[in-house]
């Protein structure tokens, strides 16, 4: 799983929440329906976005969801799942996007990737993401060419690229990328009026995400003597937290200058979880999963001794509950919980669902503060307008 927006399960309303999953589980069911099993290890939290806009855009239909079976990830309970041409193409930008951090691995020669038959074989499966991508996409429309094309240009803008070079020049391809992708949403969705507006989001959110990778990789990439664009260019942090609030206010004219049947979601995504994720790279998290020790009554017993008698209560301990029935047998248990584990639904679900009794729990991070959605707007003056366009969008702001 990788991806800059990661929002906190919790912060998002049941609803939201309900339509986040629709959508992350239906970029992973069309990569398996269309490429195979395999192709869904490729499933991101940021190729979802271009389905929730697709969707956004769109008028809404039955058509638009299907009921999957039990899924590991889903505590082996069944959901409706987003499908048709958004998730399809979410799914060819995936694969190819996918294919391009392959590369640039193989590149780097990370880990395993030092060896020539494990590079090897990464290259093979990098070859044939590539050609998956392209036959969805051509199907849709869209041709994958210009993401291969803008993967390709940026070893050699990277090669280039000394102390001085703007940082601007080296996110340029990652830029070009996703403004394709994004403005192609606007074409499947029936509304080529908003290719322009969503080209912009798109390179914007592209400078963001580049931006972003760096700034989390700095130390790793330092120790590792890996090239990393801050470390090459020779950019203080500083001026990469500039770049990225100016791309944040950006994304977010350029979604009020979109229409939208219903941007609820895309709104939350792109306007406030993707400040989040600057945030979170550049600082302490908005959202603080833990203030101190873990909430009592979250996973698991809380300390001591769960039968130990009450102050001034009766000398006897109280009975121990009885077992719960229907339990789930040791290897199923441990499979569904390290689904949950993956997918953070332990820490951070409104709940979730004890993998053995199938009792529901509350995760981790339940009764933590996550801070107001507008945290930070008088630290920069109100410039930002950060709440601008939020009428509706169910973010818990008041503005």
């Amino acid at each position: 799983m990788f991806g800059i927006v990661r929002p906190c399960t919790h912060r998002l309303s049941e609803g939201l929440r309900t339509e986040w999953m629709a959508h992350l589980c239906g970029l992973c069911l069309a990569l398996r329906a269309d490429h195979g099993q395999f192709a869904r290890i490729v499933t991101n939290y940021d190729g979802l976005i271009v389905s929730v806009l697709t969707e956004a855009q769109s008028e809404r239909t039955a058509g638009q969801r299907r009921t999957a079976g039990p899924c590991p990830l889903r505590s082996m309970r069944t959901a409706p799942v987003a499908r048709g041409e958004g998730a399809r193409l979410a799914a060819a930008v995936s694969l190819v996007l996918a294919s391009a951090k392959v590369r640039d691995h193989v590149a780097d020669r990370d880990g395993l990737l030092k060896r020539r038959p494990v590079a090897a074989a990464a290259r093979r499966v990098a070859a044939g993401w590539d050609r998956a991508g392209a036959r969805t996409g051509a199907e849709l429309g869209f041709d994958t060419a210009v993401l291969v094309d803008a993967v390709d240009r940026q070893t050699g803008v990277e090669s280039l690229a000394g102390p001085g070079t703007s940082l601007l020049t080296v996110t340029e391809p990652t830029e070009t990328a996703t403004a394709a992708a994004f403005a192609h949403t606007a074409v499947l969705a029936g509304r080529p009026h908003n290719a322009e507006p969503l080209a912009e989001a798109g390179r914007l959110f592209g400078r963001l995400a580049h931006l972003l990778d760096a700034v989390e990789d700095r130390e790793a990439d330092a120790a590792s003597g890996a090239w990393n664009p801050l470390t090459a260019t020779g950019t203080p942090p500083a001026e990469a937290r500039r770049l990225c609030d100016d791309a944040l206010h950006g994304v977010r004219l350029a979604l009020r200058d979109t229409e939208f049947t219903d941007g609820t979601l895309a709104h939350v995504l792109l306007v406030h979880e993707l400040r989040r994720s600057v945030d979170r790279a550049f600082g302490p998290a908005a959202c603080a999963h833990r203030h101190g020790a873990a909430p009592s009554g979250s996973f698991g017993p809380p300390p001591g001794n769960p039968y130990a008698p009450a102050p001034g209560g009766p000398s006897e301990p109280p009975l121990p509950p009885e077992p719960p029935r229907n339990r789930r047998g040791l290897l199923a248990g441990c499979l569904v919980w390290a689904g949950l584990a993956c997918t953070c639904q332990m820490c951070c679900a409104g709940s979730f669902h004890d993998p053995w009794s199938g009792q529901e729990r509350e995760g981790l991070c339940h009764k933590c503060d996550c801070g107001d959605c507008c945290e930070g707007c008088d630290a920069c003056g109100n410039c930002c307008s950060c709440c601008d366009g939020c009428d509706g969008c169910d973010c818990g702001c008041d503005c």
